[in-house]
């Protein structure tokens, strides 16, 4: 069976989007969580399960065979369980949809340090430094591309549920948890995101972790 390793539900984004990912597949899998941070990560981190990630989550294992990194689990998913899952249908929606997919990887560095994820809080509305207003402003401009021109046969995105849903999932929690500012097709979209099935399960687990990572406990200096 697939085994997939994840750190705290309340605190880890890319854990979320592999977790999502393994969820959207249909796939049976095992899962672990592994606190992060305590006085025993680094410690496990350097364990044989961890090595191939360079102890990072999350990290899927299918006997021998491994994944890192939650965009690529999303590739290994689409291999398995169908494409259509994960991407859509259209040449020229599927497109943009990698492009936001990858750009929300490698991007919004500002929004992921000063407004880290945690379902658990909500730190009410608070200013945004410059460089985090103008990435929020990027997302915002990105999801209004996607409804406008692809969205139409849905509520997510492209329409229906897709990896580009699955990778800004993490910001949709983060706008809730820091009182985000954002316009009415945004706030319709991320109430699609938080009452999908597989959110609500995941935040709602989150809520009996034990776990406390206390520099994420506090809200972000005004």
């Amino acid at each position: 069976m697939l085994k997939l390793i994840v750190g705290n539900r309340a605190y880890s984004s890319w854990s979320l989007r592999g977790w999502l990912a393994l969820k959207q597949s249909g796939l049976e899998f095992e899962e672990l969580v592994v606190p992060l941070f305590d006085e025993n990560w680094e410690k496990s981190r350097e364990g044989d399960e961890f090595a191939p990630g360079g102890g990072k989550v999350p990290l899927l294992w299918d006997g021998d065979l491994v994944v890192w990194d939650s965009l690529a689990i999303i590739e290994f998913c689409a291999e398995r369980a169908g494409r259509e899952k994960y991407w859509p249908e259209d040449e020229t929606a599927r497109a943009m949809a990698r492009s936001m997919a990858a750009e929300m990887h490698s991007s919004f560095a500002n929004l992921r340090r000063e407004l880290p994820m945690n379902v658990r809080r909500n730190f009410g509305s608070r200013a945004l430094s410059g460089p985090v207003e103008a990435e929020v402003i990027r997302i915002l401009n990105l999801w209004a591309q996607a409804r406008a021109r692809h969205g139409s046969g849905g509520e997510y995105l492209f329409g229906p549920w897709s990896a580009a849903d699955i990778m800004f999932a993490p910001v949709v929690t983060r706008f809730v948890t820091y009182g985000v500012a954002v316009p009415p097709f945004a706030a319709a979209y991320m109430e699609a995101v938080l009452h999908r099935a597989d959110m609500v399960e995941w935040i709602e687990l989150a809520q009996d972790e034990p776990w406390v990572i206390e520099q994420y406990e506090s809200p972000p200096r005004a």
